[in-house]
């Protein structure tokens, strides 16, 4: 079995596989194989006698952790591969102050509060400070806290440190610091973290508890680390703490590939891996496999215009390909059309299937002209980072009753469902028991237990209504541990009476949310039954699945079969990958963004996201930019990126007619030049032409021209219908046609094979 893990290796590959000690670091530019070569590393390490509870492997989503390993349970089984301590940063590390939280004074059970549950909070604590939410804006408030825990700064250093005060006051938001203590005492005292939190909770525990640090180095004594170029300061530190012992680390990214600053992401971190293990080894892995010729070598010649960055030549043996084909629209509603018409074109001459294309833009509200353009010509897409289910209402308020039943002072979850369904609970009564709550430093759920010996001043009603909910959550905690998880969840979703409200409402709306929750019933049956699975005397209880839910991505979500096109940011589609791709909106300003042209290392961060649009394409990449779009309510008029000149001519597809003349001009950031292209004329696109009269397969299909409203027409598919519409211009012609046998559609002509038949 041995020799078969290697065989299948290229030498860089095999040689990252077989240097099982010391620190090494691998460099494993686009396409790679760095997921064959991390997960062939583990069952390697396994094969040479490492006992597989003392790796330790984190990735970038829980998806990539389940796919990494079911390959590697291929290999050495099953057994061994449920052993592996895998999964990413903030799933590995929930689950270790799980079993550490009393050191640090957290319930086991605490809750994780996604990002909607943060913004809640830190709304009301906004309204209770009486401070300006127009100046006190929720997003950048969560954005400023998540960056101090980012960087391990807690509110008693915030608060002291001058030079974040002067910051702070020079944003006229003086009272940030007030606002992010406030926040930290209201999750400790509702049992709750954060997702920052699972990252500075675990710094914390390893710092102030010694021998829990030296009980998890001991365990881990191989740790493996993927993307490495996109961990911040507190992910740096634990894997520093924890790899300091045996110094068996092995760390795999691409510096051409960091583009998450904006979420605390350093740079740093991969170019100064030799400092921190001066007896480091390098590989770098430089075959792609992915792409074709022409792809790789266009995205090395943008990327080369980068200072920082661990020089590599990504090259590969897959055929030449097509050049990169730029495209200008006179606007934004025009780049659309274009995207969604060729998309069907090639679709149709490739015989593709829709989940073969993704559109990739820099922001998100460029997909709506994308979207009208896609709508138009009834293709079918989705959108990376839309709602997710688990946001949406319906999901969200059993979810609460889930977490309120675990842990009954988790803040968020008892102000959603307290009145949901109504129970006569109104906004006055919240606000007594609130106020209550935080002048006597206690939980809602105290206070909802026992509101007259904290003189609430409410109703003897009111207070009947309360006790009965507080009964009933007590009812349902005391059966959390004897149920598993399906059979748990099932009984509050009858209790809560939530079931029951939602099956009563008969709207359509109401359906769809009433089947969502039976969707969630069916997700939690099938954690449950998984868990058995893996592990025949396991018991998976409902926090386990909780633990599970509040970790997921957007990409872990993604697992439906329905053909579409992918619609997403640059930032969501890292990882991914599709045959071919178009990157719309290569704006100057847009695209780099204009906050990042005024520095050098931001520019060059906008350059490293460019770098890995391009090489998410496997056959073929399509650039297009507007000279005009809407932004912000106002007609924008642009020119072409100063990326699309950085692009190696040999690689690119320039149109005839577009005349390519080199403009210098000084922009900050560095001089540039710009193109003057003329407007690209219509394809001179063929007939179809008309089959062999020979042929008794085939008929004699109507040429464009033929086709006029009014008259009868026969589709191969649809029979016989008539044309009631005629839109668009050559090549891009379509036929309204009306069929009695399946309704109205909508046909581009030169692809439709219409016959006239009267």
């Amino acid at each position: 079995m041995q020799s078969d893990i290697l065989t299948g290796l290229n030498p860089a590959q095999r040689q990252a596989v077989e240097q099982t000690n010391g620190a090494l670091m691998v460099i494993a530019g686009a396409g790679s194989g760095k997921t064959r070569v991390l997960t062939y590393r583990i069952a390697y390490l396994i094969q040479q006698g490492i006992d597989p509870f003392n790796i330790l492997a984190l990735t970038f989503t829980n998806k990539a952790a389940k796919e990494m390993k079911e390959r590697i349970a291929l290999i050495v089984g099953q057994e061994n591969a449920r052993n592996i301590w895998m999964g990413t940063f903030h799933s590995v590390f929930a689950k270790i102050l799980r079993f550490e939280a009393e050191k640090i004074n957290y319930p086991s059970n605490f809750t994780i509060y996604d990002s909607a549950d943060s913004k809640s909070l830190l709304n009301t604590i906004i309204k209770e400070l009486q401070l300006d939410d127009k100046v006190y804006k929720v997003s950048i408030v969560q954005s400023r806290i998540s960056g101090a825990k980012n960087n391990l700064i807690s509110p008693k250093q915030y608060l002291e440190n001058v030079d974040i005060q002067a910051d702070d006051r020079a944003a006229g938001r003086p009272k940030l610091g007030a606002i992010y203590q406030e926040y930290w005492q209201r999750c400790f005292k509702a049992g709750a973290m954060d997702f920052d939190d699972l990252l500075f909770k675990t710094n914390i525990l390893l710092r102030d508890f010694p021998e829990t640090l030296l009980k998890y180095q001991d365990r881990f004594r191989y740790i493996l680390v993927d993307e490495y170029q996109d961990t911040n300061h507190a992910q740096y530190l634990i894997v520093k703490k924890l790899a300091a012992r045996f110094q068996n680390l092995c760390v795999v990214g691409d510096d051409a590939q960091s583009i998450y600053a904006f979420r605390g992401a350093n740079i740093q971190n991969i170019l100064n891996f030799r400092k921190d293990y001066p007896d480091y080894s390098l590989i770098k892995l430089e075959q792609n496999y992915r792409s074709t010729q022409t792809i790789v070598n266009a995205a090395n010649s943008v990327i080369s215009n980068n200072r920082d960055q661990i020089k590599k030549e990504v090259w590969t043996e897959n055929d030449q390909g097509d050049r990169i084909k730029i495209f200008k629209a006179n606007s934004d509603n025009e780049e659309g059309m274009f995207v969604a018409q060729s998309i069907f074109e090639l679709q149709h001459q490739h015989h593709s299937t829709f989940n073969d294309f993704a559109i990739l833009y820099r922001t998100n509200a460029q997909s709506r002209a994308l979207e009208e353009a896609l709508r138009k010509i009834n293709i079918p897409y989705k959108i990376y980072g839309g709602l997710s289910f688990y946001q949406r209402k319906e999901i969200k308020d059993l979810l609460a009753y889930f977490r309120l039943t675990s842990n009954p002072n988790d803040e968020e979850a008892f102000k959603r469902i307290i009145n949901y369904p109504a129970r006569g609970i109104g906004k006055t009564t919240m606000d007594k028991l609130t106020l209550a709550a935080n002048e006597n430093d206690t939980s809602l759920w105290e206070v909802a237990n026992s509101p007259g010996q904290y003189n609430c001043n409410i109703n003897a009603g009111t207070r009947a209504k309360i006790e009965s909910f507080t009964t009933m959550i007590k009812s349902l905690r005391s059966e959390l541990h004897k149920e598993d998880a399906y059979l748990m969840a099932e009984k509050i979703a009858k209790s809560s009476g939530l079931l029951k409200e939602l099956y009563n409402d008969k709207t359509p709306e109401g359906v769809a949310r009433y089947e969502n929750v039976q969707e969630l019933l069916n997700g939690i049956k099938e954690f449950a039954e998984t868990q058995k699975e893996q592990d025949a005397e396991a018991a998976p209880k409902l926090e386990d699945f909780l633990l599970d839910v509040a970790l997921l991505t957007d990409a872990d979500q993604d697992n439906e079969d329905e053909e579409r096109v992918s619609l997403m940011t640059i930032h969501a589609s890292k990882g991914l990958e599709f045959p071919y791709i178009f990157i719309v909106g290569m704006e100057e300003n847009l695209f780099p963004s204009q906050m990042s042209v005024n520095s050098r290392s931001d520019l060059e961060e906008e350059r490293r996201l460019f770098y890995v649009a391009i090489t998410r394409a496997k056959q073929k990449a399509t650039l297009s930019y507007a000279t005009s779009r809407f932004r912000w309510g106002n007609l924008i008029y642009s020119e072409p990126s100063r990326f699309l000149d950085e692009l190696d001519d040999k690689y690119v597809d320039w149109p005839v007619q577009m005349q390519r003349t080199q403009v210098t001009e000084k922009r900050t950031g560095g001089a540039i030049f710009t193109k003057k292209i003329n407007p690209p004329k219509p394809k001179n696109l063929k007939k179809i032409p008309r089959p062999s009269a020979g042929n008794p397969d085939q008929r004699d299909y109507a040429n464009v021209e033929d086709i006029r409203i009014g008259i009868q027409v026969e589709h191969g598919t649809f029979g016989k219908g008539k044309v009631v519409a005629i839109d668009g211009v050559e090549p891009n012609l379509k036929a309204t046609v009306y069929f009695p046998a399946v309704g109205q559609k909508q046909l581009l002509l030169r692809f439709a094979k219409l016959r006239v038949i009267g």
